[in-house]
């Protein structure tokens, strides 16, 4: 790998210590479980490409309003207290800024919660999925998906045009199968803290390094080849 313009991160599971902020929010209304395991059902059909991106939001919003018809967005907010940063993910935005490096984060999860940890890690630039408030600030629907979880690759790319990247000095990092759609062009991607078996056997197939910790800094020696994280 040459000279590295910009490393775009996944968020769930990869700057943050957390499976999934969807998943959050179903553990929080107890639906993970729920409803004879229709929600476990849905996941793998989405997964396998079964159902839209859109149904699959509709489908959660149905489940979590059986529990609470009314959800403010501020219940939401509290589905992801307690959730801290993945352990090094600070240390490694910042030293990326230090050597002028651009970073992203492109997130099929919830925008509430991707958007605070952009924020929190000061990247330069974000985009995630989310729902439509009403004027209160109560749950509508879901938004139109801006970041498609089969073709992340779409918003990479449009951050390559936008910012005059050449693909070969991109690095995307992720840790689920969908995640490698955020290859594009002669682009590099980095398997990190796989999400589940499906994603590790992505990843062994498509050849791309793998990171099986939960410690991001352990990705650097695959970003800059043969550099150990600075002490």
């Amino acid at each position: 790998m040459g000279r590295v313009s910009a490393v775009v991160f996944d968020c769930d599971g990869v700057l943050t210590d957390n499976g999934s902020s969807w998943q959050n929010i179903h553990r929080k209304f107890g639906t993970d479980t729920a409803d004879d395991g229709s929600h476990k059902k849905t996941l793998e059909l989405f997964l396998e490409g079964g159902i839209t991106e859109e149904e699959f939001v509709e489908h959660d919003i149905r489940l979590w309003k059986s529990v609470k018809p009314e959800i403010h967005r501020d219940d939401i907010m509290r589905c992801y207290s307690g959730i801290g940063l993945m352990e090094g993910a600070r240390d490694v935005v910042e030293e990326l800024h230090r050597r002028g490096v651009y970073v992203a984060i492109v997130s099929s999860g919830v925008d509430l919660f991707v958007g605070a940890i952009a924020n929190m890690l000061k990247v330069d630039d974000w985009a995630a999925n989310g729902f439509e408030w009403d004027e209160r600030g109560f749950l509508e629907k879901g938004l139109p998906t801006r970041v498609y979880s089969h073709d992340k690759g779409l918003m990479v790319e449009k951050l390559a045009r936008i910012n005059e990247f050449d693909t070969r000095e991109i690095v995307s990092i992720g840790d689920s199968s969908t995640d490698l759609s955020m290859m594009i062009g002669d682009s590099s991607f980095i398997g990190f803290n796989p999400a589940r078996e499906r994603a590790l056997n992505a990843f062994q197939k498509g050849g791309v390094p793998i990171v099986e910790s939960k410690d991001l800094r352990d990705v650097w020696p695959h970003i800059f080849v043969g550099e150990k994280f600075p002490e």
